[in-house]
């Protein structure tokens, strides 16, 4: 009798241990079910896009509808209307220059609703060009976008006019030399035949050789007939110089106003104790010129007249922004050659030290050759 009632027990017990094990399998089962259906409405709604917002590092997950149609990626650049909405307390934009979504204050990974409607006017989608040209030319980043130099969208993203994602003293290193972004079409629609290509102007990050201005100390002719302007950088862009073979075809041809005569007699404007000063100036074709004063300081000092200005009498958003590299990169410093007349034997010249420069030695003293040219 008492092993009958211990079988039956057991079979119970038995049972029982079945039922419970049968149950968590259930409840196991309905729970991955569950997270699969979430997870796959959750894949069905949202992109996931891995990287980096902002200063941030969040997973973010996009929702993309087009023209009323949820799609799986974000549309081709185009005349699109956009909204954009995420989580509570993240501000979020639509960024139409670089075409990709701007989100502030993110603290988490997040879920964004961004929704794309035909119908933008070309002028609304100019003005938001427009816009993020301005804040990259007015914005120092200092990225090494040396990948966009060698896989030519650097090119793409000048060329088309969004700049995408290059801003003022980005840099690229190209046989051996750093090449800084000094600015960003600031000579757009300059010169006496109109300069419609967008273009970046750029200067090296330190200068290229040592070399006078003319072989002799003389400014006669101005800055056009001087030895460096005829022969140094003509050399220097033509197929096998420094500038040539780094950027060849897309090297731009643009129209400078340059002094190409002086009277040596008058008395210039940079205070009055030198005599010497431009006196005449001409249209030229040009692809590599010395920057002016104005361009470098924002203002003339040494520069015998408005002959040395011309067209270059703004200053680089790069000298504004990052006013050390003026006369300096990294733990260097060093001096330059000038396009300014600053007498009848000198030209103007950034110092070593900082100080705005003019030679007692003359026009054939060996400085510094700093060159701007223009890319697109």
């Amino acid at each position: 009798m008492k092993l009958e009632k211990f079988t039956k027990g057991s079979k119970k017990r038995s049972q029982a241990v079945i039922f419970f094990a049968i149950a968590v399998c259930l409840l196991a089962a309905g729970f991955i079910l569950y997270r699969t259906f979430a997870f796959y409405e959750e894949k069905r709604e949202f992109n996931v896009l891995q990287g980096r917002i902002g200063d941030f590092d969040y997973d973010v997950k996009l929702a993309i509808v087009v023209d009323g149609e949820k799609v799986d990626k974000v549309p081709e650049r185009g005349l699109y209307s956009v909204v954009s909405t995420c989580n509570e307390g993240e501000a979020s934009t639509w960024d139409y220059n670089a075409w990709a979504l701007s989100i502030e204050n993110i603290q988490t990974n997040t879920k964004c609703k961004v929704t794309f409607t035909s119908g933008l006017s070309d002028t609304e989608y100019n003005k938001y060009i427009e816009a993020g040209i301005a804040l990259r030319r007015n914005t120092y980043r200092g990225k090494d976008i040396t990948s966009y130099y060698n896989d030519g969208s650097l090119y793409t993203m000048i060329s088309d006019g969004t700049f995408k994602d290059i801003y003022v003293g980005d840099f690229f290193n190209v046989n051996g030399v750093t090449w800084l972004v000094a600015d960003i079409d600031n000579y757009l629609h300059s010169g006496d035949q109109d300069l419609t290509k967008h273009h970046a102007t750029i200067i090296p990050a330190k200068p290229l050789m040592n070399l006078g201005m003319n072989e002799t100390d003389t400014t006669e002719g101005g800055y056009y007939n001087s030895r460096m302007a005829q022969e140094t950088l003509p050399s220097l862009v033509a197929a096998d110089g420094t500038i040539g073979k780094a950027f060849g075809a897309h090297l731009i041809e643009y129209r400078n106003l340059l002094s190409n005569r002086i009277n040596k007699d008058t008395i210039n404007q940079s205070g009055g104790r030198w005599v010497g000063a431009s006196d005449e100036w001409g249209w030229y074709s040009r692809k590599a010129d010395l920057m002016s004063e104005v361009n470098v300081y924002g203002t003339t000092v040494w520069s015998s007249s408005g002959y040395d200005i011309g067209i270059d009498n703004r200053q680089y958003a790069i000298f504004q922004l990052k006013p050390e590299y003026i006369n300096s990169y990294g733990t260097a410093r060093f001096h330059y050659w000038l396009k300014s007349v600053s007498g009848a034997t000198r030209f103007a010249h950034v110092a070593g030290n900082g100080n705005s420069g003019y030679t007692w030695d003359g026009a054939s003293n060996a400085y510094g050759v700093r060159p701007r040219f223009l890319i697109g």
